[in-house]
């Protein structure tokens, strides 16, 4: 009778972490750099000690980083467990209405996880045939917007003018824009958070500052709406974030040059795949990502795929009629990208 009473719920599934060597990973849309140098210091001398006490719960260290970094009062930040962890305690703060909250059919596919979680009513809003937003599907009545920006898995970017005006037609419900990518080319709308009280920005350590297997994520908002995260954060969990994470997340941010320096690499890595799959018959939405959503004009994507698995190249794959034919392709260094194009040429010449 107990299982009549469980949560269920079909849950998120994240990318393969294959334990598999002399494999090109481009299935996670990992950073194919090493963290800034000043992470590895934070490693050597670490003091593991320390490691018997509980983590500062404000987090202090990281959101004093942060601020620095953005020139934003340290009082309209929010830091968290990754993105993910972030992204979920704002559902669970502002989403509990019965109208229901909106975001894209193709998209970051952890948000519909979360509002069958919590218990959110939801509804998917079709993208446009290039998968592109159409900002006026937002301008309906709802519970909340919820935007990745640039989009998860399309790579498409909306307008800067486009998302502050599914702002102005949504003032009374939180925004949610998810900027995991947005270092790659995007345009941030962190300069509006002063004008709209409604905005929650989020972004991650996980992507431009390759720190992905230490999880850490944050969010920018007024006062108000960062203090109403915070209050739900210490009635679930004060101690969210370990020591280590929160020094190397700091040690991350005080290396700006080398950050600008490692997501102008991958831009250029990806600009120049781009032309390269273009060559070779694949087609696209233009990409202001770390990766390529891709596909190809007359070979099958599952052929692709396992070919490639065959020789040791993982990307990703979705299922979902509207993306079936489509091929996720995470942006390496230069020397795998080049291997990659070598591989799919091989691929399409034996079709």
């Amino acid at each position: 009778m107990w299982e009549d009473y469980v949560r269920k719920v079909e849950p998120y599934v994240p990318g393969e972490q294959p334990k598999v060597s002399n494999l090109i990973k481009l299935n996670t849309n990992e950073n194919p750099y090493p963290p800034a140098p000043g992470v590895f210091e934070v490693l050597k001398h670490a003091d593991a000690t320390e490691l018997k006490k509980y983590p500062d719960p404000t987090c202090s260290v990281l959101v004093d980083a942060l601020a620095d970094f953005y020139h934003v009062d340290r009082e309209k930040i929010f830091v968290g467990v990754g993105s993910d962890d972030v992204l979920s305690m704002a559902f669970l703060t502002f989403y509990n209405s019965d109208v229901p909250i909106l975001f894209p059919n193709i998209t970051y596919s952890f948000y519909d996880v979360w509002a069958n979680l919590y218990r959110i009513p939801y509804k998917q809003i079709p993208l446009m045939e290039d998968f592109s937003v159409r900002k006026e599907d937002y301008y309906q009545a709802n519970g909340g917007v919820v935007l990745a920006n640039p989009n998860a898995p399309t790579g498409a970017n909306l307008p800067f003018k486009d998302v502050e005006d599914i702002l102005e037609h949504n003032r009374d419900v939180v925004v949610i824009v998810d900027e995991a990518y947005a270092d790659f080319g995007g345009e941030s709308v962190l300069p509006l958070i002063d004008k709209y009280d409604n905005l929650l920005v989020v972004q991650t350590f996980s992507k431009s500052r390759s720190l992905a297997g230490l999880r850490i994520g944050y969010a920018f908002g007024c006062k108000k709406l960062i203090k109403y995260m915070l209050d739900v954060k210490f009635s679930f969990n004060s101690y969210t974030m370990n020591r280590p994470a929160l020094e190397m997340g700091a040690a991350s941010l005080r290396d700006r040059a080398y950050f600008e320096e490692k997501v102008a690499a991958v831009i250029k890595t990806r600009e120049w795949t781009k032309g390269e799959l273009k060559r070779l018959g694949f087609s696209f939405a233009d990409s202001k990502t770390n990766f390529i959503f891709a596909r190809h004009e007359s070979v099958p994507r599952d052929y692709i795929f396992t070919r490639l698995r065959e020789e040791n190249i993982l990307v990703r794959a979705f299922k979902g009629d509207i993306v079936k034919d489509y091929l996720r392709i995470s942006i390496g260094t230069d020397e795998e990208m080049r291997v990659v194009i070598e591989t799919l040429e091989k691929i399409l010449k034996e079709k």
